[in-house]
């Protein structure tokens, strides 16, 4: 399915036909290749003095990660995350080593995952953002220590048809035209 977009000046298609859908087709396996290629476009995102504050857990469908990620998804996550092909946790180092607060920790990780949705994007897979989880239960099964807080959690696969949903509110969701706030909106 694609939902094309009205841009006030032409964007790159890549960004222009990249949105968030929650159907995924069950059974995909990715590849090594695209996992990598995906850590790879977020590695490369700019941070601010490339501190690089980012952590991901890469779980794919069917392992034992996977399967706790799965388990702390809250609301309608639950419906349909579990048939996406993997995973990945974004996480935010958000202390520096002396303790204090590393105030650009959630803009640089927001950056990643923005460069790795592109990456995802142009190799013909689809990603959704999902901040529905229990973030305490999967910091605590992957023992991460407290300067590391997971923030997203990231569904990517091949997309599958909105039919494919088991029910009508999310399959409105899924067919529902793309929107967003007028440029005049976002700027001062």
């Amino acid at each position: 399915m694609r939902k094309p977009v009205e841009t006030s000046e032409p964007i790159h298609p890549v960004l222009a036909e990249r949105w968030s859908p929650r159907s995924f087709e069950h059974g995909v396996d990715l590849s090594h290749s695209d996992i990598t290629a995906l850590l790879e476009a977020a590695r490369w995102a700019p941070s601010a003095n490339n501190l690089q504050p980012w952590k991901f857990i890469v779980a794919k469908h069917g392992d034992d990660r996977f399967a706790a990620i799965t388990a702390s998804l809250a609301g309608f996550n639950k419906e349909w995350a579990p048939n996406a092909s993997a995973f990945i946790v974004a996480c935010a180092e958000v202390l520096n080593e002396d303790g204090t607060a590393r105030h650009t920790a959630l803009y640089d990780l927001g950056l990643s995952v923005g460069f790795l949705s592109v990456e995802a994007q142009h190799r013909g897979l689809v990603t959704h953002q999902m901040a529905g989880f229990d973030k305490d239960v999967l910091a605590n099964h992957f023992e991460m220590p407290i300067s590391l807080r997971p923030i997203v959690i990231i569904a990517v696969g091949k997309q599958a048809a909105s039919s494919a949903l088991s029910s009508d509110v999310l399959r409105d969701r899924e067919e529902s035209p793309r929107s967003r706030k007028s440029i005049a909106d976002i700027t001062l």
